[in-house]
């Protein structure tokens, strides 16, 4: 009878013991472990920080427009004040689009990082 051998992939350490990967620096907390990190948190507040100055700029400045310019209030699409078919029904789908973008953006940010940090296979 031979003995059961369980395969789980190819070998996550170097001959000398050390992880083949930058992987090993993240997780020991190195100095170079730690300039990745900031790295890929630098990536990620700057692209929150992107998202809410469009979100401000769009959304934010609406109000003000109605504001600045009360003729506004008087346009109607479909019998539907303009104000209310902006801000009760074009907000939403603009929202999950910004939403979906950032999401998606976050998650190549870090499949790039989780790239650079596991190295060439």
């Amino acid at each position: 009878m031979t003995e059961r051998v369980r395969v789980t992939g190819p070998p996550r350490h170097t001959a000398a013991g050390r992880a083949a990967s930058r992987l090993g620096d993240v997780h020991e907390q190195t100095a170079l472990g730690d300039v990745y990190l900031r790295s890929l948190l630098r990536e990620q507040l700057g692209l929150a920080l992107a998202v809410l100055v469009g979100l401000a700029l769009t959304l934010g400045l609406l109000p003000l427009a109605f504001h600045l310019w009360p003729e506004l209030d008087d346009v109607a699409v479909a019998g539907v004040p303009l104000a209310w078919l902006l801000l009760g029904v074009v907000v939403y789908p603009f929202l999950l689009l910004l939403g979906w973008r950032y999401v998606r953006s976050v998650e190549r940010n870090e499949r790039d990082f989780a790239d650079l940090v596991e190295g060439p296979e």
